[in-house]
């Protein structure tokens, strides 16, 4: 590997760290703003708020006269577009009513079950290499997820929560392939259509549904949750994907769960269970592999 390519991995694992971090402050703060706003008002809100954001940027942009030596967005690319929005609104929405019904330390851990899709997307429908020591970080976090799905093991009995959460996962997991397949164009101009037309699109499934938007305080904290956890994680991921590719930006990802499992202790001062404990270092293990693999 040349000193060119060896720098640029550098900056890509960077981004897919950044994106990480900022996306783990998402599961404990919407939990805490979910005591107050429904579900979909939220989802719609958190991409909104990433839209507006990017619009910003690329307002500041424009004013610096400061040019894009980024690819535009073309016609070819209409399909991925069109399926990252719509999996843009599926996912979230999945998100919220999971965290109406777990807890928010659940819900971040079991947000490693995106590698699991993520992965397994990419090596089904897109032909991307997966090794050994990846296919075992898949079986740990599967199995991890497992136990952080089921309520009761002498009746198996299921979280519905749970069971949101990892549907949000396989949303997500779709929506990195579609995105992957665009991760060469302007990753502003992604995370603009991504944050404006799925927000725009959830608030819409919102109202039709019944739900008010909350006061006028809540609806800014939640547009800036969206901005830093949603626009800016997605640019910094979509800027790695360009790189590293869509399976293995996903495993230095795999570090956001944990992170929001410490935040969401620290603000809830949520106690874990003995099955919670055993799934987290199961957890651990299979991101590890999952980051180490080549």
């Amino acid at each position: 590997m040349s000193e060119a390519d060896c720098k640029n991995c550098s900056v890509a694992i960077f981004f897919a760290i950044s994106a990480a971090a900022l996306f783990a402050l998402s599961a404990p703060f919407s939990k805490m703003f979910l005591e107050e706003a429904a579900p979909m008002m939220t989802a719609g809100l958190l991409y909104l708020g990433a839209g507006i954001g990017m619009v910003f940027i690329w307002g500041g942009r424009k004013v610096i006269h400061r040019e894009s030596k980024e690819t535009a967005l073309t016609k070819k690319d209409r399909p991925y577009v069109i399926g990252m929005i719509l999996l843009d609104i599926a996912a979230p929405i999945s998100l919220m009513f999971g965290l109406t019904m777990t807890t928010a330390a659940n819900a971040s851990l079991l947000n490693n079950f995106e590698i699991v899709a993520t992965s397994v997307i990419a090596l089904v429908v897109f032909k991307e290499v997966i090794s050994k020591r990846l296919w075992l970080a898949i079986l740990l976090v599967t199995i991890a997820s497992i136990l952080l799905t089921v309520d009761d093991f002498s009746n198996v009995s299921f979280s519905f929560g749970s069971l949101f959460v990892l549907a949000a996962c396989v949303f997500w997991g779709l929506e990195n392939n579609c995105t992957r397949m665009i991760s060469d164009k302007d990753p502003l101009e992604i995370v603009l259509i991504k944050g404006l037309f799925s927000g725009f699109g959830a608030l819409v499934i919102a109202h039709i549904a019944g739900e008010s938007l909350p006061t006028l305080t809540l609806c800014l904290m939640i547009l800036l949750l969206g901005f830093v956890s949603y626009g800016m994680s997605i640019y910094y991921y979509v800027s790695a994907q360009r790189t590293l590719g869509a399976a293995k930006t996903s495993t230095f990802y795999a570090i956001a769960p944990f992170l929001g499992v410490g935040f969401s202790f620290i603000l809830f001062h949520e106690m874990p269970s003995a099955v919670f404990i055993a799934a987290l270092i199961i957890m651990i293990i299979g991101a590890f592999l999952a980051t180490e693999y080549e």
